[in-house]
Order: structure tokens, then sequence, then C-alpha cells
């Protein structure tokens, strides 16, 4: 149940904060709505071409195969995506 209150206060966070700039937003969390969102960001993100990964900005940007760029700003992104560090040992 606390995740369900805490799914349904983010959903609403992001609504208020469209509604402020006079922006509608559209939250979905299940059955055929979020079953299409799932298949076009597979679509999407297989026309990427390359990835710069900022995770001390938290941000990552995506380079397409047309040149277009997409600016990905999350506390988590940058960290799932970055690999991690290996020093050379003598």
């Amino acid at each position: 149940m606390e995740n369900e209150d805490k799914f349904g206060a983010a959903i609403e966070r992001v609504q208020e904060l469209g509604a402020e700039v006079e922006s509608s937003a559209e939250a979905t969390t299940g059955g055929d709505a979020l079953a299409h969102i799932h298949a076009e960001l597979h679509k999407w993100i297989d026309t990427v071409a390359g990835a710069v990964v900022n995770a001390g900005l938290g941000r990552v940007t995506l380079l397409h195969h047309n040149g277009k760029e997409t600016s990905i700003a999350s506390s988590e992104l940058p960290y799932l995506l970055s690999r991690p560090a290996k020093f050379e040992t003598d």
C-alpha cells in the first residue's frame, strides 16, 4: 500500500507541475495504454546510436541515428547505465 501511495503522489506532483505552465498531462498505470507506451519506448530506444552518461549532473543524453539528441534528467538512470570504475594495479 505504501508504494501505491508514493506512486500516486508522484503522478499528482508531475500533473501539478504541468498545470503550473498550463499544460495537461496524461497518467497511465496499466492496461492497454501502458502496454502501448512500453511498445513505443522499445521502438524508440532502438533508434539510439550512442549515449553520453554524466552521473555527476544526473543526466543522460541519447544520440539517435537521425542526428537528434534526447536529454534525460534522472537521479537513477546515469548510475544504471554507468560501468563501475576500474583501477589498474601493479
